[in-house]
């Protein structure tokens, strides 16, 4: 069966409550595509609560993180099944600005990705690996490793796994086509082996914009985007969307 495309914007630490006006015009822009494309909008913690009494019909709201605990006493940190009652569907974890910034190791990804299945998200976690590291020749064996060590040992419903090479994030780098496909076929890989034939979908992060995107839509593997800068202006992130080889359905 074919995977179902799904396309996510990452607000990042960006966004206040006059920014929301750009979920409902994201949601007129893509409106024909709900029964086509899953659209995920990930804004700041702040924000959730309110994006969701925006009227944006076939978007759907999601996290940037979750602690790995349910409840308890950790002052200044949101647990899975708040970010549900706040609104949240999705949640991206394991971040390589995460685990820069916060120094999260794969088994904390992994405590916090069987956190939110358990809560009822559906968890996004990102791998990939920085510049040194690929041309070194190692990208395949740290993406490997950041896999096994990041993913629970079974698949948490509506998984989803996002390559994003740490050097393409925010600079305006994207690997060749080659490069995308051949890291996203060894994902693909490696969830067969650990999952069966599961349909986690594997989407590309780093860099990707309007100008990209019809280009990495069409790598074999590529089952949508998390995008970043890019996802912040309903213009800028209904172009990436309409790109997708999806959308022609809608036409």
């Amino acid at each position: 069966m074919p995977r179902r495309p799904l396309i996510a914007g990452n607000w990042k630490m960006h966004g206040r409550s006059e920014d929301l006006v750009e979920i409902e015009a994201l949601a007129g822009a893509v409106a024909a595509l709900a029964s086509l494309i899953d659209i995920v909008v990930c804004p700041r913690a702040t924000l959730i609560a309110r994006a969701a009494q925006v009227q944006a019909a076939g978007i759907v709201l999601g996290a940037q993180d979750c602690h790995a605990e349910l409840a308890g006493p950790h002052t200044g940190d949101i647990s899975a099944s708040q970010l549900v009652d706040a609104g949240a569907s999705f949640v991206i974890l394991g971040h390589s600005e995460r685990r820069r910034d916060h120094g999260e190791t794969d088994a904390l990804v992994r405590a916090k990705t069987e956190a939110a299945a358990m809560a009822g998200l559906k968890p996004i976690v990102c791998i990939g690996e920085t510049i040194e590291q690929r041309r070194a020749g190692d990208a395949e064996a740290v993406v490997r490793a950041q896999l096994r060590g990041s993913l629970p040992a079974a698949a948490p419903e509506g998984l989803v796994v996002a390559y994003e090479p740490v050097w393409a994030i925010g600079t305006g780098l994207t690997p060749t086509p080659d490069e995308i496909g051949e890291i996203h076929s060894l994902i693909h890989r490696e969830l067969a082996q650990a999952y069966g034939p599961t349909g986690v979908r594997v989407l590309y992060g780093g860099s990707v914009k309007p100008a990209n995107a019809t280009e990495i839509f069409g790598v074999a593997g590529v089952d949508g985007a998390l995008v970043g800068g890019a996802s912040l202006k309903a213009a800028d992130f209904s172009a990436i969307i309409l790109s997708h080889p999806a959308a022609n359905g809608a036409a």
